[in-house]
């Protein structure tokens, strides 16, 4: 097929998204003035409700959509990579099977990407619970210019870029895919993106933020993994695990040691304050796991991101804290 000027691939996972693939699909008709543009790749993830065959009835009005089909369910970071396999356009864009973006967004994203000639581009998002709708900002300001990755990561005690991971709310040059930093780690059905987004931001050359209009996020849906307490949900440790990985092996890791272990430790906080509603089996797995990869970590970069959390988030951490650390608590009182 030849080649059209900012041509941009769309990559759909989707696992059982039939009450909303049609949304998705549909939004796609009001991105660009010429539809051939798009290369659409909807991977269906094991869908049990007829979500491929919903997504295949717009071949009709998306010229070159494509659907992947996966048997069994391989989670979200392996459906995005197959996706990324199959994808040939010059500018790659991600879309989750339940969201949607607003008129115009992809068209402005391509625009952008190819005008300041940066690495990605990101992009506002707007969270749709019911029928109420909240735009969230990205963490970092300054729009429409040439910005540094890494110098987006700091500062450790506020919300960062890093703190910004969601593939969909952006776009991405072929050239960082042929890098090898679009890829997600396999097999992983939660934080999937928190190694992506830190490989992202250490590795990547520039960046920008866009002024397109946004992705409607859909929240609160009862199928959503942000809704289930299964085992599923403890994937963000392993996620973790490999983010760590990254930084240990950036040049500047002791600069980024205090930002990851402080994001580490707030989202641990977080899932400790769910234990009520887990079962007994994912609680207690949860604790041991979080405890293992407490001690693969720096003993005083750890100490020093426990000591600078609130009191609400220590109180849920401290009885997994390495041995001897109370000891160590009490001697820096």
């Amino acid at each position: 097929m030849q080649q059209l000027p900012g041509r941009i691939s769309v990559i759909i996972p989707a696992k059982d998204q039939a009450p909303f693939i049609q949304d998705s699909l549909a939004s796609l008709e009001r991105q660009v003035t010429d539809l051939h543009r798009l290369e659409v790749l909807v991977i269906d993830d094991g869908s049990c409700d007829g979500t491929g065959e919903l997504a295949a009835q717009f071949r009709d009005r998306l010229p070159d959509l494509q659907i992947i089909r996966n048997d069994t369910a391989r989670g979200l970071a392996t459906a995005r990579n197959q996706g990324l396999a199959a994808s040939t356009a010059p500018h790659i864009a991600f879309l989750d099977g339940d969201d949607w973006f607003a008129p115009g967004q992809l068209a402005r994203c391509s625009e952008e990407l190819e005008a300041l000639d940066v690495d990605f581009v990101r992009t506002d998002h707007i969270r749709v619970t019911g029928g109420t709708r909240v735009l969230h900002r990205t963490p970092q300001a300054r729009r429409g210019v040439v910005l540094d990755p890494r110098e987006s990561i700091l500062p450790d005690h506020a919300s960062s870029m890093v703190d910004y991971p969601y593939a969909w709310a952006g776009m991405f040059q072929r050239r960082v895919a042929e890098r090898g930093l679009l890829n997600f780690p396999a097999g992983l059905h939660t934080a999937e993106d928190r190694a992506w987004i830190w490989n992202l931001h250490l590795n990547c050359d520039s960046f920008a933020i866009s002024n397109a209009p946004g992705v409607m996020y859909r929240r609160g849906i009862a199928t959503s993994l942000t809704q289930i307490f299964d085992i599923r949900q403890l994937d963000f440790i392993q996620a973790y695990r490999l983010t760590f990985n990254v930084v240990a092996k950036d040049l500047e890791a002791a600069r980024f040691w205090p930002k990851a272990i402080r994001q580490f430790l707030a989202i641990c906080a977080h899932h400790l304050s769910r234990r009520n509603n887990m079962s007994a089996e994912v609680s207690t797995d949860l604790a041991l796991r979080i405890k293992e990869l407490f001690l693969e970590l720096p003993a005083d970069e750890l100490h020093a991101a426990f000591t600078a959390l609130d009191g609400k988030r220590a109180a849920l951490l401290r009885s997994l804290m390495p041995a001897g650390y109370t000891r160590m608590e009490r001697s820096h009182a």
